[in-house]
Formats: C-alpha cells, sequence, structure tokens
C-alpha cells in the first residue's frame, strides 16, 4: 500500500471527476462503486455515461466494484451524506487511514457532519474534508477550480500536495467543522433562491435571500463551533454564490421546479433537502428562518406564496445586529 495511493469511493459524478483529473496528475488513483455492473461497464467503455458523460476516463486509471481492490492509503469519501454511514459500517477495514469527506450536507436524525460519523462509525480514524465551488464536469474537463482542504489532524501539508494538480488548487485551512457547515447550509439556501426565481420573484429576491442566508449559515456555524472566518472562504461564501447562480446546480434546479409548481427529480441527489429538515431538527431556537421555511415548504407545511408573505412580514430588526 504506497502513501501516494488514492481510492474515490463513490462513482458518481464528484467522485468519478475527482478520480480523473488525480489519475491524469499522475496519481495512482482507483475508483470505487457499489454496483457490480454499472462498474463493469464503466470499466470497459471508459466513461460514466450515467454521471458524467462525455468525460473519459485516463487509461491509468483502475476500477472495481470489490472493497478488497480498494488499498489506497488516502481515501475520499464521495458517496451522498445519507449513505455514508451505512458505507463505512461494510468497510471497517477502511479505520486507520486518511479518509477525506467529499460530501456535503448533514445527517438526518443525528445532525452529524460527515467527519463526526466518521469519528462515530470507525473512532481515531484520521480525516480530512475538501470542499468548496466545484461542479464534476468542470472538474473532469480541467478546468481551474479552487477548494478548501481543511483537516484539524496533522499531515495536512502532505495531503495537500497529494490532492493538487495544475487544475486543482487546493487551500489548507484548520476547520473541518466550520468548511463542512458552509459545504451543506449552502445547498438549502440554494433551494431557497431556486424557489424565488421559479415563482417569478426576481433576481433581488434572490440576492436577498443569498445574504440573509449567509448571515445564517455563520450563525449556525458559530452554534456548533465553527469559524466565522471559515464561512467567508471557498467553503462558504464561494460554494454559496456557485450554488445560488448556477444552473448546473442540482440545488438550485430543485428550487426552480418547486417555485414553478413542477415536478421534482427523484432520481437525483439533492443534498440541501435532507439538510434542511437535518438543521431544522437539531438547531433547538436559533433563528434560522430561511431553513425553517425552506424545510417546511418541503414538507408541504407552506405554499410559496405562504412562505413569501412569512418571511417578508417578519419584525424589523437591524442588520448590523444580524
Amino acid at each position: 500500500m504506497a502513501g501516494g495511493d488514492i481510492a474515490v469511493l463513490g462513482a458518481g459524478a464528484f467522485g468519478t471527476a475527482l478520480a480523473i483529473v488525480l489519475a491524469e496528475a499522475g496519481r495512482a488513483v482507483t475508483l470505487w462503486g457499489r454496483d457490480v455492473d454499472a462498474m463493469a461497464e464503466l470499466a470497459a467503455m471508459r466513461e460514466n455515461r450515467r454521471h458524467l458523460p462525455g468525460a473519459r476516463l485516463p487509461a491509468a486509471l483502475a476500477v472495481t466494484a470489490d472493497p478488497a481492490l480498494v488499498r489506497a492509503a488516502t481515501i475520499l469519501l464521495a458517496v451522498p451524506t445519507q449513505g455514508l454511514r451505512g458505507l463505512l459500517a461494510g468497510q471497517p477495514e477502511l479505520a486507520g487511514r486518511r479518509l477525506v469527506a467529499c460530501c456535503k450536507g448533514v445527517e438526518r436524525g443525528t445532525g452529524l457532519l460527515p467527519t463526526e460519523v466518521i469519528a462515530d462509525v470507525l473512532p481515531g480514524t484520521p480525516t480530512a474534508v475538501l470542499t468548496g465551488p466545484s461542479f464534476a464536469a468542470d472538474i473532469a474537463a480541467g478546468k481551474p477550480t479552487a477548494l478548501t482542504l481543511a483537516t484539524a489532524t496533522p499531515g495536512g501539508e502532505t495531503l495537500q500536495a497529494l490532492l493538487s494538480t495544475p487544475a486543482l488548487r487546493l487551500y489548507l485551512g484548520p476547520d473541518p467543522l466550520g468548511a463542512q457547515l458552509g459545504g451543506a447550509l449552502k445547498n438549502v439556501v440554494a433551494i431557497a433562491a431556486g424557489i424565488a426565481i421559479g415563482a417569478g420573484l426576481g433576481d433581488s429576491a434572490r440576492a436577498a435571500l443569498m445574504t440573509r442566508g449567509f448571515a445564517e449559515m455563520g450563525r449556525f456555524a458559530a452554534a456548533r463551533g465553527g469559524r466565522a472566518e471559515t464561512l467567508f472562504g471557498l467553503s462558504g461564501f464561494g460554494d454559496l454564490v456557485l450554488t445560488c447562480t448556477s444552473a448546473q446546480s442540482r440545488n438550485l434546479r430543485h428550487g426552480l421546479a418547486i417555485g414553478g409548481g413542477q415536478p421534482v427529480d427523484r432520481a437525483v441527489t439533492v443534498e440541501g433537502v435532507m439538510t434542511a429538515h437535518a438543521v431544522v431538527e437539531t438547531a433547538g431556537t436559533l433563528d434560522l428562518p430561511v431553513t425553517r421555511t425552506v424545510s417546511a415548504i418541503l414538507n408541504g407545511e407552506l405554499s410559496v406564496p405562504e412562505a413569501t408573505e412569512a418571511l417578508m412580514s417578519r419584525p424589523l430588526k437591524r442588520e448590523d445586529g444580524d
């Protein structure tokens, strides 16, 4: 097991894109997925036609559905947050390796972030977080991308060097908690932004939701022990801007469908949905009007017009008091 070897667990769009860019940079990379037939097709066609069509897999990139073949020292976890616990419980041999959480969200029922789920299932395992403004298609195409790599354990600089490529620039940070909260909460705000645009409320309403949603992100992060300055970086503000403004964003598209009265695609993983509910379930009395409103709309407890009226009729307050 070479120290420079990397395995990516999760052959969705983001996991495949990371595997491609790292393999093209000369790293020894294995891409693992649980679906045997899908991985066999991916290996044969050298293309992930379901999740990332058009992006060719480098010849050196190994593809497998066999957990026994995942022997790398560094593991990138690119599975949906709600499936992370089950994956780790099924592969206890991952304990002790460096696990990098590349998923964004909050676990429903526990309120735990990905690194906290790892600590719960595989105690003592060193962890890091890779997050920030990025779309799989851009990464796979080799377009310039900057992300946050956050860790509170030793060896961050070595990991930063291992995972950085000519097209993927990583900024090292000491606050994995804040980085994960930024990556999770911005998805909720993106759903709200999509609802506003889909309902015809206009770009001004979207800008207001982004701004007040960002204040809300900071409020929740502070309550959970994250650093405010972390959310002003790539993992917070940067990711928020991208997710709330680009049509590539699944969370934005989900909100657009709801706001426009259109059916949503249930086959697409939209992390902001479960995150909104998980945050509301664990936030107590914390003032989170945007998140609570999104959760209520998703649950069918509020219509979009009712939600708009509720937000606009809240008591007036000072902006500098947050």
